[in-house]
Formats: structure tokens, sequence, C-alpha cells
């Protein structure tokens, strides 16, 4: 690929994909922009720790000095960790100034998907994805994760779409896209902090080999774009429907009165509802991106079975 000569893969990541072991691509924009400091470092380390114990190898997805990284140190976790917002949130279209400039940034679902099919890597684990906001028929704000999703062939295992977001229409725009979209142990889509949203998944599917070998056959079919895990959280750690959504409204009526759009939307968001809910988000956040580390190692030792 064209991008080949830009994009830089740490030793053990390349070795891994080379030989046919399991790795499982992880984004840096949660590290940069979805925690503070330092729980975003911790969490971000001990993630990694969380796919070698399930058998694969982890590579965090970031842009470090104009190089599209695909494995990071710990060193450069923590570099991304104590910048924080003063990182770049890095999606397609910022690409290629990125890399023009020397700049660094911290990869979206979007990015990371793009990066790690550039090193040839096929699972990847986030918290939730972006999708379609709400009032998006008026805004037209709808994340290019959801574009991303229907072009690039790689499995993204979510706790299901940002609850902040427009269930419905988003799960509307994957169908157009061809994305099939797998609730696992599920047949309702989680909505990140909650394990429920009253919106069917497309499938159910109850074990991470039933996942590699959907996501497997696709590939062998030769059909374009990736697969939408749903992994809902885990019990424990579920907040309070009620709760959540009524911190939601709150945080998206005060975006709304202070006019904050585009890209700044959705860190406003979960800063928010984190602040509204005495910071139970926070922990909530963090135990459902543990929980998606694990499906996605998992599901992708079972890849490199077939």
């Amino acid at each position: 690929m064209k991008l080949n000569k830009y994009l830089d893969v740490a030793p053990e990541v390349a070795e891994a994909v080379q030989n046919h072991r399991p790795v499982v691509a992880l984004e840096s924009t949660i590290i940069s922009h979805g925690m503070p400091y330092p729980q975003n470092v911790e969490t971000a380390l001990k993630v990694e720790e969380i796919i070698r114990d399930c058998g694969a190898t982890p590579a965090t997805i970031a842009i470090l000095g104009g190089r599209l990284k695909a494995g990071l140190s710990p060193e450069e976790i923590e570099y991304l960790g104590r910048k924080g917002q003063a990182v770049a949130k890095a999606s397609r279209r910022d690409l290629a100034v990125l890399v023009s400039r020397g700049g660094d940034g911290a990869t979206t679902v979007t990015t990371t998907m793009i990066i790690a099919h550039m090193a040839g890597i096929q699972i990847f684990a986030t918290g939730g994805i972006g999708g379609v906001h709400r009032g998006a028929e008026t805004s037209m704000d709808i994340s290019a994760d959801l574009e991303e999703l229907g072009t690039t062939p790689v499995m993204v295992v979510c706790a299901g779409a940002k609850s902040i977001l427009d269930l419905g229409l988003t799960l509307e725009y994957l169908e157009t896209r061809g994305v099939p979209v797998v609730g696992y142990g599920t047949e309702e889509l989680p909505a990140f902090y909650t394990r429920k949203s009253g919106f069917q998944v497309d499938y159910r599917m109850d074990t991470p080999a039933e996942l590699a070998a959907a996501f497997h056959t696709a590939r062998e079919l030769g059909l374009r774009g990736g697969m939408l895990v749903a992994n809902p959280i885990p019990e424990e750690y579920a907040m309070d429907h009620q709760v959540i959504n009524k911190a939601i409204d709150q945080a998206v009526a005060e975006a709304g009165a202070q006019g904050i759009h585009g890209k700044a939307v959705t860190p406003f968001l979960l800063a928010r509802v984190k602040d509204l809910t005495g910071g139970d988000s926070l922990e909530s956040n963090i135990q459902l991106v543990f929980h998606n580390a694990r499906l996605a190692a998992r599901t992708a030792v079972e890849l490199c079975r077939l």
C-alpha cells in the first residue's frame, strides 16, 4: 500500500503478524482524550497485559512525529497520557496533514482501523464506537467510524455505540453500509455504560470461535468492510439506565447551549457525564475496555486457528 512507507510496526507485532499469531489493535484516543492522567496510562498498560494473558500480542496504535505506529512502547503510552488533549484527535481526514507535518495524533476508531489493516492486524478492541449523533437530521453529525466499518476489513469489539448517540439511526446507517452488528451473548445492542438499549442486533453469537468463523468467512468471500461485535459491559459495572440517560440528556443540552460541535462533542459529553454521575462512569468505562480486550484476544486466538 502507498502509505506503508509511513508505517512503523513494532518488531513484536510484525513478528506475530508474519507468523500468523494473534494480535489485537488498540486505539490511543482513549489514552489522550478519553480518561484523565494517570488513569489513562494505567488503563492502557493494563489492557495490554490482559491481551497478553489471553495469548495475543497487543498493538496500541498512534501517530508520533508523523509516523503511523502499530505497537507502542510503555514510554510512548506515557507520553500520550501526559500530553492528553494537547495531542490531536486524528480521524481519517487528519492523517495526511499530521504525517506531512510530522505531528502527533491519537487515533480514533477510524484511524486505528486504517493503520491496523495496513499492518495486517484483523481485530481491534475499543470502548465504544462513534455513530449518528442526536439531532443529526439537522446537524449531519455522523461519526467517520461508521463509514470506516463499511470500508475497512477489521473486526471491532466494543461495548456497543456510546449512549450519547442516536442508537436507532446508528444501526440504520450500519445496515446501509452492509456492516453486520453481532451481539456477544445478547440479542440487544448494549449502550456502552448499560447493557440494554431497546434495539436489536443483527445476530447473536456466544463464543469467540463463532465470531472468528464469521469474520474469516467474510474475508474468504471477498466482502468489503468490517464487523462490529457488541459486547455488553459486565453486569456488576453496568450503570442504571435512567441515571445515565438523565446525565446524557443534560450533557447534550449543555453542549448545544455552548455551541460545541464536531470532534469536540464526544470528549465534552463523556467528561460531563463523568462529572454528573460522580465519577461512576469512569470506572464503568475502564471495566468495559478490559472486558472487550479479553474477548478480542480470545477471538484473535481462534481466528489464527482457521
